[in-house]
């Protein structure tokens, strides 16, 4: 496997990085997780302009162009032979001192791993997830915005530890108010009475490229989408929920916290909306 890593292609037993860079050493940093489908890279552009607004929410210069960025991204994908897979672009602060300083980071680095990614078992995206509600919150928005795709996902990791510790695949992560926010590393949607809901970013949900193609896919197929607050009863009383990410692409979900959702099975709503978003991937984007 082939690493792009600071201008160069290395061998991935050379990929690495100085134990002070501040992306190790404080999670001081930024990344996107990008899809290949058929020699497509998906949506590309909109990933690449959230990394910039990520590296400038976060003070983050970064010295590469968009199209730099975006050129070494597909070469990437070329050197691993590569059609269809999963992209992780990663920006850190770059090698300081071991204060928190980021002044002292001088060079920020980049590196971008293209390879094959399975974040669900193939048989929860046709029969669908059982999931539950875990006791870690999400980060409250005024503390730090979850728009900002940094490095540091502690927060999201200590709820997955808590969905395993359940025996679940993934779980719904509330705000410091009750109200819904994502799942640990997902968009959420529910379908109720013909409406597709999801949570607002200002309730602690990452703006999603696919959660954003959800929206292009429900205005294509005919059926309303809104954002709105969201508790866990109103998901117990879904017709349908689906989840939605880059790595679990979309997966519906038919159980939450012991309640079925729905019929227990993955619904019709829902089912169009996998079909326009498969028929999206190929097309939308840049070709390698």
């Amino acid at each position: 496997m082939k690493i792009y890593l600071d201008g160069k292609f290395v061998d991935k037993a050379e990929a690495k990085i100085s134990v002070f860079d501040h992306g190790l050493l404080y999670g001081d940093g930024i990344f996107e997780g990008i899809r290949l489908y058929s020699g497509n890279v998906f949506r590309l552009e909109e990933h690449l302009e959230r990394l910039e607004y990520s590296a400038k929410a976060i003070m983050l210069k970064m010295p590469w162009s968009r199209k730099e960025i975006a050129d070494a991204t597909c070469e990437t994908c070329r050197q691993n032979g590569l059609t269809d897979g999963y992209i992780r672009l990663v920006v850190t602060r770059g090698v300081g001192d071991l204060g928190l300083s980021p002044w002292l980071c001088p060079v920020p680095s980049i590196f971008i791993i293209a390879d094959k990614i399975n974040l669900y078992p193939q048989e929860y995206y046709e029969k669908g997830l059982d999931i539950v509600t875990v006791p870690t919150r999400r980060v409250n928005a005024a503390a730090f915005s979850p728009a900002i795709k940094s490095l540091n996902y502690l927060n999201n990791i200590l709820a997955k530890m808590e969905a395993r510790q359940a025996g679940v695949q993934e779980a719904i992560m509330l705000n410091d108010q009750g109200y819904v926010a994502e799942c640990t590393g997902d968009n959420i949607f529910i379908v109720h009475k013909g409406e597709i809901i999801t949570p607002a970013a200002s309730q602690g949900a990452l703006k999603g490229i696919t959660r954003g193609a959800i929206f292009d896919v429900a205005r294509e197929i005919g059926v309303p989408i809104r954002e709105d607050n969201l508790t866990r009863y109103d998901i117990w009383n879904a017709d349908e929920a689906f989840l939605t990410g880059t790595a679990a692409e979309t997966v519906p979900v038919v159980k939450l916290d012991g309640r079925e959702v729905g019929n227990g099975k993955p619904g019709p709503i829902f089912q169009k909306v996998l079909a326009d978003f498969r028929r999206r991937v190929v097309t939308e984007g840049t070709r390698i």
